[in-house]
């Protein structure tokens, strides 16, 4: 199964140098079942994109706790078996039984650092926009207008270097 893995730069480069991470929660986002009939419409991979936005927001909230990194909205695209669904949690929610290696990352999506000013303020009030802030709303709708750049895994510690 394709899932999405909401991470941050610092899990960036832990994953390159150690070669497997542990998904904080062992939280991931996928098409489920539950996702797929949230929808009235929408074919796999509108329905897969839906599932990556839903890590991209998750990854905001991880983003505070990686110091000394750029302010970047990170979603690692990762196929795996035996996830279990948590749809009590959330439509596309998935848990992983522990962690993923390199060898199971399909891509990297990594916003780009005309974004960073974006997700920086968005980060700050996620929570306020999660309680219906429509001021922190409007924040975070800046950050997501911004689209995640893709990377093959193997470009990672290019893409590391340059950061």
């Amino acid at each position: 199964m394709r899932v999405y893995l909401p991470a941050t730069i610092g899990m960036l480069r832990k994953l390159v140098s150690e070669g497997k991470l542990q998904p904080l929660g062992g939280t991931g986002f996928a098409l489920t079942p539950a996702l797929r009939e949230s929808y009235v419409s929408g074919d796999t991979e509108e329905l897969e994109y839906a599932a990556l936005l839903d890590a991209a927001r998750a990854s905001l909230r991880l983003i505070g706790d990686d110091e000394g990194e750029p302010p970047r909205r990170v979603v690692l695209s990762v196929d795996v078996d035996n996830v279990t669904v948590r749809s009590d949690l959330d439509a596309a929610v998935v848990k992983l039984p522990g962690p993923i290696v390199l060898d199971e990352v399909a891509a990297v999506h990594v916003d780009t650092g005309e974004a960073e000013e974006a997700v920086r303020a968005a980060a700050a009030i996620i929570d306020a926009a999660d309680l219906g802030d429509l001021d922190a709303e409007f924040t975070l709708g800046e950050a997501e207008d911004h689209e995640l750049a893709w990377y093959a895994p193997q470009e990672l510690p290019f893409l590391l270097e340059l950061l």
